[in-house]
């Protein structure tokens, strides 16, 4: 029997987080990172996951904003926890973004704009971590960082944060160039959503500076896990550093990110001094808290189905 595409992309990033974890653990001392997961204290893990669950709150209700407040906000929120739990299974985190849309869909019942605002939720959500990977590679520059690093790092990020700006522009002439190219619809309806926020400065504005709070809220809490873990590392590295390897973890070959998204934040942090078990081990408990949220995304959703199916007629 032929497997679905969905089980060949789930094996393809369990296969490419064993593969991570398995370097990880080969490069590096496994006591050192044993020790620096035993000495994060279990407080600190119950404190973080507490405050990384009211964080996603907030994120639901910016997406909510952005959506124009046209369904429910409970169901804003449990559409977006479903999504978190979608991410734990499904490719990338745009699996849980279609999740989140399809709650949000047979809500709002206007899949156009439900599919447009989840692209520009996902844009402004890019450019606020580029914008705090920006801050990070200043406080870093000045903290004497490595001149040549630094430079290729702004470099990098500038690049990045360009093509995000010009990303209506090029979507626009790829399809005058190549009009026969596939999902035409989806970027354009992806361009339109970009129009309409821009001609809506306020809304913009609002929801940019809550993507900002909680993506900045959420590095903060990770490298709070970091210093427990006895990682050496500054504040300037760290907001550098972890904005990029979370955009890269969103590649569909790991499992969350697994290992990935590890093994990338040691690499960008060893040059600033950084101890990469400590970093590792950090990472490592990030990953059981985002598995604990997704499995409370998993829960309201099997509740939700199961009060819809005890209250549907004839039940």
């Amino acid at each position: 029997m032929a497997m679905s595409k969905t089980t060949k992309s789930w094996l393809v990033r369990i296969a490419g987080s064993a593969v991570a974890l398995t370097l990880l653990f080969w490069l590096l001392p496994d006591d050192a990172i044993f020790d620096a997961l035993k000495a994060l204290p279990a407080g600190v893990f119950v404190q973080v996951l507490i405050l990384f669950l009211l964080a996603h709150v907030g994120a639901a209700l910016k997406w909510w904003c952005l959506l124009g407040r046209i369904i429910p906000a409970t169901v804003a929120i449990r559409a977006h926890f479903s999504g978190l739990a979608a991410n734990l299974c499904l490719p990338g985190a745009i699996g849980g973004d279609a999740v989140r849309a399809a709650i949000a869909q047979s809500s709002a019942r206007d899949g156009a704009r439900v599919v447009a605002v989840a692209a520009a939720d996902r844009l402004i959500d890019m450019v606020s971590l580029l914008t705090i990977s920006v801050v990070g590679l200043m406080m870093a520059a000045e903290g004497g960082g490595d001149a040549g690093l630094l430079l290729v790092a702004a470099l990098f990020v500038g690049a990045v944060f360009v093509g995000l700006l010009l990303l209506p522009w090029l979507v626009d002439h790829l399809w005058r160039l190549a009009p026969r190219l596939p999902g035409q619809r989806f970027a354009r309806k992806t361009v339109a959503s970009l129009g309409d926020l821009l001609r809506q400065p306020g809304l913009l504005a609002l929801v940019f500076s809550a993507s900002l709070a909680v993506q900045t809220g959420l590095v903060l809490l990770a490298f709070w896990l970091a210093t427990a873990a006895g990682a050496d590392v500054g504040a300037g590295p760290w907001l550098f550093a972890w904005p990029l390897a979370k955009i890269i973890a969103v590649l569909p070959v790991a499992l969350n990110g697994l290992g990935l998204r590890e093994g990338v934040l040691a690499a960008i942090l060893a040059p600033f001094g950084a101890d990469p078990a400590g970093i590792v081990a950090a990472g490592l408990v990030w990953q059981a808290i985002m598995f604990a949220a997704g499995g409370l995304g998993a829960l309201l959703l099997f509740l939700a189905r199961t009060q819809k199916k005890s209250t549907a007629p004839g039940a």
